[in-house]
C-alpha cells in the first residue's frame, strides 16, 4: 500500500515527460523538489517548536522524514520524465 504513491509519482512523471515537448530541465525539477522539501521540513520543525519541548524532537524527526520523502518522490518524478521523454522520441 505504501508504494502506491511512488508508482503514481512515476506515472505522473511519465505523463509530464511525454506531453511536454522537448527535454525537461531536470536540474530545475530537482532544485524545486529540494526547496519544497526544505520548506515542508521547516514547517514541521516550527510546529514542533510551538508545541513545546517534548514535541520539538518529534517535529524535528517528522521534518527530517518529510524532507527525505520529498527528495525520493522528486527523484522518482525525474525518472518518470526520462521514461516519458524516451516514449516521446519513439513516437
Amino acid at each position: 500500500m505504501a508504494y502506491v504513491l511512488e508508482i503514481l509519482i512515476i506515472i505522473i512523471g511519465i505523463i509530464y515527460g511525454y506531453t511536454k515537448p522537448g527535454k525537461e530541465d531536470r536540474t530545475a525539477l530537482l532544485k524545486n523538489g529540494v526547496i519544497i522539501g526544505i520548506i515542508l521540513a521547516a514547517i514541521m520543525v516550527v510546529l514542533g517548536l510551538i508545541g513545546g519541548r517534548g514535541i520539538l524532537l518529534l517535529g524535528s524527526l517528522v521534518g527530517a522524514a518529510v524532507f527525505i520523502e520529498v527528495i525520493i518522490l522528486t527523484i522518482l518524478f525525474i525518472v518518470g520524465t526520462y521514461i516519458g521523454d524516451m516514449l516521446e522520441r519513439k513516437r
